[in-house]
């Protein structure tokens, strides 16, 4: 597996994020089929998977979380897995010192 940035092909889409929300990073990239994004606020972290074709596997999620977080497990994370639409937060470090 390989993630690709591919930030640059999304252009409306970043800028969107970073109009409307509270992000201030926003990084595309694929993974084959399966498009991920990768957003920053100062409260935390989001993961965005989307396969348009099928499930997203749980290899794939490993896969990201290491590459993107260094992280090996989704244990302590939210994960919402809605087959071919997952959502991961990761609180920021400051969010978890209190």
């Amino acid at each position: 597996m390989r993630l690709i940035n591919v930030t640059n092909s999304y252009n409306r889409l970043v800028s969107q994020q970073l109009a409307t929300t509270a992000a201030t990073y926003v990084k595309v990239y694929s993974l084959g089929k399966t498009t991920v994004l990768d957003s920053h606020s100062a409260k935390d972290r989001e993961l965005l998977l989307k396969n348009d074709h099928r499930h997203v596997q749980q290899a794939e999620i490993d896969f990201v979380l290491k590459e993107l977080a260094g992280l090996d497990s989704t244990d302590g994370l939210e994960v919402l897995n809605d087959g071919p639409l997952v959502e991961i937060t990761l609180p920021t470090p400051s969010t978890t010192a209190s």
